[in-house]
């Protein structure tokens, strides 16, 4: 009887072992013929997001290429710039601006809303140590995900939020995860917003990602007016010197956001 009984136990689990291979192969075909369908997976990538878990982005909506969707700035520059998104990370940007300052570097630094409520002083030690400040929107949320008008009190409660705290005005929005829609494009060019996303990207949020493998990722990339996508992370920290001082070694300078795309600064 116990034979029978172990039996039945060993074919219930194996029915649950295929059944549960069959659905997740179903959800599986069903997401690629999704991105399929509707999306350039040229364009498709996994970035931070925030607290939570990484998310797969996929463009899935076509939009007029005017500029102001900017993912890299002019080759032949030069020149290539350093992108640090901030919704965490206060305890480690102190480090990192001490390295900034030693290597004469200035970066552009895209704050959350909420962070910059909660981290004033940092962010005007930030700003005064001559980094640009610029929006990451309120509460990192997806803006693919939300409508027009949470989008527009996502960047207004940041406009407020840094003007608040050093008197400037953002004119660059760099959307949480680079996920957005055509409707988040057109809200930027009606509201004098230019989109930054970014050529190379240092996935320091990801586990494994040593200051060695940063210093690698970026390296291999070519960096002539690239936009390096950076966050408030400690492997960053240590790869930023090394990284540095090879871009320059390869006579490319790191300037500000709006010295690559040779904009005025906000005022």
């Amino acid at each position: 009887m116990k034979k029978m009984e172990d039996k039945k136990i060993i074919v219930l689990s194996c029915l649950a072992v295929f059944f549960c291979v069959m659905l997740l192969s179903v959800g599986t075909g069903a997401l690629s013929q999704m991105v399929a369908d509707g999306a350039d997976r040229g364009l498709s990538f996994v970035t931070e997001c925030g607290d939570g878990s990484p998310v797969v982005s996929y463009i899935t909506e076509e939009y007029e290429d005017d500029g102001t969707v900017v993912r890299s700035g002019r080759s032949g520059s030069g020149q290539m710039t350093f992108t640090c998104n901030v919704d965490w990370g206060e305890e480690i940007i102190p480090d990192m601006l001490e390295i900034l300052e030693e290597k004469n570097v200035r970066v552009t630094f895209f704050v959350t809303g909420k962070w910059a409520s909660k981290n004033t002083d940092l962010l005007r030690r930030m700003y005064l140590a001559g980094h640009e400040i610029e929006s990451h929107g309120y509460g990192h949320r997806m803006c693919s995900q939300i409508s027009e008008d949470e989008l527009r009190s996502e960047i207004e409660k940041t406009e407020d939020a840094i003007r608040e705290a050093i008197g400037v005005l953002p004119k660059y929005f760099a959307p949480p995860s680079g996920d957005f829609s055509a409707k988040t494009v057109e809200f930027c060019r009606e509201n004098g917003y230019r989109m930054i996303l970014w050529s190379a990207d240092t996935i320091d949020w990801r586990d494994g990602s040593t200051a060695d493998v940063i210093r690698q990722r970026i390296l291999e990339k070519e960096l002539d007016g690239a936009i390096v996508l950076m966050h408030p992370k400690e492997e960053t920290v240590k790869a930023l010197p090394g990284l540095i001082d090879e871009i320059r070694r390869r006579g490319i300078e790191p300037v500000k956001l709006s010295e690559l795309l040779c904009e005025e600064e906000s005022s």
